[in-house]
């Protein structure tokens, strides 16, 4: 099996033996074939097959573990075995067939059992792999209906919102994509495959743009996302989009969205309109700047920046975490591989709001527990490529530097330039510092909430306590330009501070666990307006705004691409309408590409308008239409999806 060596001894992962043999199996030479048998072997005997278990079926995460403590490990290990199965089972000997239907079997019962909620993005789309392919393999029809069913539900909660909750996280999305790619290559029911492939162009809309095209990068925000990918340490993700792109992974026609639109351009989608998660990524050719409305966790990346260095081995990056008693990279374990990981985790709540290149930051306090200090920490990788700081204009030397709430921190790296200012700030304690600092050769603002003895807080612990008067926050205002518009930092530093404040909030009150306390943070300069407004109880955004007014929950916005849950769409010159489906559109005139999406149930009557002509489609449930320099390609479900096209000169 494959191990693992940490600071606690040898582990064997299951999960990874079983991507192993089926490797070896797809391999097929004599040697190889004979090499799977022995890790299949090995990989089975880790699965519970004692049926008075409650998770009979399910895996051990590793071979040393006593019982199934990972729910999620008999999706990873049956995401390997089952496609194993369909496509090169009859390499494998008799008996170890007979083991692998044994296991499927065992394994897609708890799958069916757990019935993971659609909201966990990635293990609900390995549910739908596994339960559909699973059932298939076994010939099990109930099986087969519930990951039919399951995608269903899937689309259709995704779609109430815009895209998945697991919101453009390199690793989750990347989960959803590749298992999307497996089912609607070995899946045997068409309607799937359909829906499957019209999903994944949604998935596509969102995550296409976000690619920063300087760098490579994917841009943030990330709703889960691990250090490595965080700071750059793996090649940029560009090379894998390429890849499926060029393997029919993503759809031919979404290698547009890479070049088109022409930078800058804003793209904001909702993940979970009901807990107000909304996601903003603006990319330029200098940088790339994604801030979230909130987090969604511990692995939340509600703020990150690419900022382009050339030169360099990898970008320039920026991002926050909330960091309780001074934790740091290397303090955290991580439960898959039982070593000290490079996990910054986040211990914050977080509240944001973004348009193009400002930002507003709110941090407060989760689980304090007994702490000696709380903060909110800004980093700005390899402080050597920070050729410039700047402290309310003027220019300072190196960290460590001693800061006071409402100074400019301005700073120039590559080819952007980036302005910080904490604005507000409640000190839980006396004296609570705010601190510039290098920390493992990074650049690291911290904002502390609390320095001084460890202690309990009662005042703001979780759920209901008759202490608690509202969170307790600080907020940072942030902008980042390209350094080609300034002359030099200080110029920057002096037109950031030229705007002005507004920041209120209502007087402390103990809570009736009903009446909201509210604080308004706003920023104007030049006729551009930034803010938002809170409340401190909930912890949550009541209203976010800029000059244009106030800022919606959109499924989808950004140039060239729209999405609606009544029916009609409208960009450009192009407009859908297709009865009362989730639709989405994309327009791409330059290319003379326009692509048209449907998400539904039921058979609705479609139409696709764009300057060259009209599509029409009498009856479809789901699907989608690709008009490209008057050519139609129709691929859709439903009882009449033979189109009738109608070519204007």
């Amino acid at each position: 099996m494959i191990s693992t060596t940490t600071d606690e001894g040898v582990f064997h992962e299951v999960r990874r033996s079983a991507q192993f043999a089926a490797e070896l199996v797809a391999g097929g030479s004599k040697n190889d074939l004979s090499l799977s048998e022995t890790v299949l072997s090995e990989v089975f005997a880790c699965q519970e097959m004692n049926t008075d278990d409650p998770h009979c079926g399910n895996f051990r995460w590793m071979r040393e573990d006593e019982a199934v403590t990972d729910l999620n490990a008999v999706e990873f290990v049956m995401e390997a075995v089952i496609p194993m199965m369909l496509r090169y089972g009859e390499r494998l000997a008799v008996a170890t067939r007979d083991r692998a239907s044994e296991c499927i079997r065992a394994a897609v019962n708890e799958i069916i059992r757990l019935d993971v909620h659609v909201a966990y993005s990635n293990i609900a789309m390995l549910d739908i792999l596994n339960s559909t392919l699973g059932g298939q393999y076994l010939d099990d029809e109930v099986a087969q209906e519930h990951g039919r069913r399951k995608l269903r539900a899937f689309i259709a909660f995704t779609s109430e919102s815009g895209t998945q909750r697991e919101f453009n996280s390199p690793t989750y999305t990347s989960v959803i994509i590749r298992a999307a790619r497996t089912l609607t290559e070995l899946c045997s029911h068409a309607p799937t495959r359909v829906r499957t492939r019209t999903m994944v162009g949604r998935i596509a809309l969102g995550l296409l743009p976000r690619i920063h095209r300087t760098t490579g990068r994917w841009a943030g925000p990330h709703s889960r996302a691990y250090h490595p990918t965080v700071v750059c340490e793996r090649p940029p993700e560009i090379a894998t989009i390429q890849q499926w792109l060029s393997d029919g992974t993503l759809p031919s026609w979404s290698a547009g969205l890479l070049t088109s639109p022409s930078t800058p351009f804003q793209v904001t989608e909702t993940p979970s309109r009901s807990e107000g998660v909304a996601l903003t990524t603006y990319n330029t050719d200098s940088f790339a700047l994604g801030v979230a409305t909130r987090d969604l966790g511990d692995q939340s990346n509600v703020i990150h920046a690419h900022i382009a260095r050339p030169g360099a081995d990898r970008p320039g990056v920026l991002y926050s975490r909330y960091v309780v008693n001074d934790r740091w990279l290397g303090d955290f374990r991580h439960e898959t591989d039982r070593s000290a990981s490079r996990n910054l985790i986040e211990e914050g709540r977080f509240l944001g709001v973004q348009d193009r290149d400002r930002a507003f930051a709110l941090y407060g306090p989760r689980n304090l527990g007994l702490c000696s200090s709380a903060k909110a920490s800004f980093v700005v990788t390899d402080a050597l490529r920070v050729d410039g700081v700047w402290v309310n204009g003027h220019p300072v030397g190196p960290p460590p530097l001693t800061l006071h709430q409402g100074d400019w921190i301005a700073l120039a790296t590559g080819e952007a330039l980036v302005a910080i200012c904490p604005i507000a700030r409640a000190d839980m304690g006396r004296g609570a510092p705010i601190k510039l600092v290098e920390r493992d050769g990074d650049l690291v603002l911290d904002v502390y909430h609390y320095a001084g003895p460890a202690k309990q807080f009662w005042e703001y612990s979780p759920g209901p306590n008759p202490f608690f008067q509202g969170a307790p926050f600080i907020g940072v205002y942030l902008e980042i330009a390209s350094r080609s518009e300034y002359e030099h930092g200080a110029e920057f530093a002096a037109d950031v501070a030229s705007g002005s404040f507004r920041i209120e909030t209502q007087p402390p009150f103990t809570t009736d666990f009903s009446s909201p306390r509210v604080s308004w943070l706003e920023y104007t300069r030049q006729g551009r307006r930034l803010g938002i407004e809170v409340d401190l109880i909930q912890w949550e955004a009541r209203r976010r705004w800029t000059d244009s007014g106030e800022i919606g929950w959109p499924t989808i916005d950004a140039p060239g691409i729209g999405s609606s849950h009544d029916g009609a769409v409208t960009v450009g010159d192009a407009h859908l309408e297709c009865g009362d489906a989730t639709g989405w559109l994309y327009a791409n005139a330059d290319a003379h590409t326009w692509v048209a999406g449907v998400q539904g149930d039921t058979p609705v009557i479609v139409m696709l308008d764009v300057p060259g002509g009209t599509v029409r489609i009498p009856l479809i449930e789901a699907g989608t239409i690709v008009w490209e320099r008057g050519t139609v390609v129709v691929d859709a479900t439903g009882p009449d999806v033979e189109p009738r096209i109608v070519h204007r000169d």
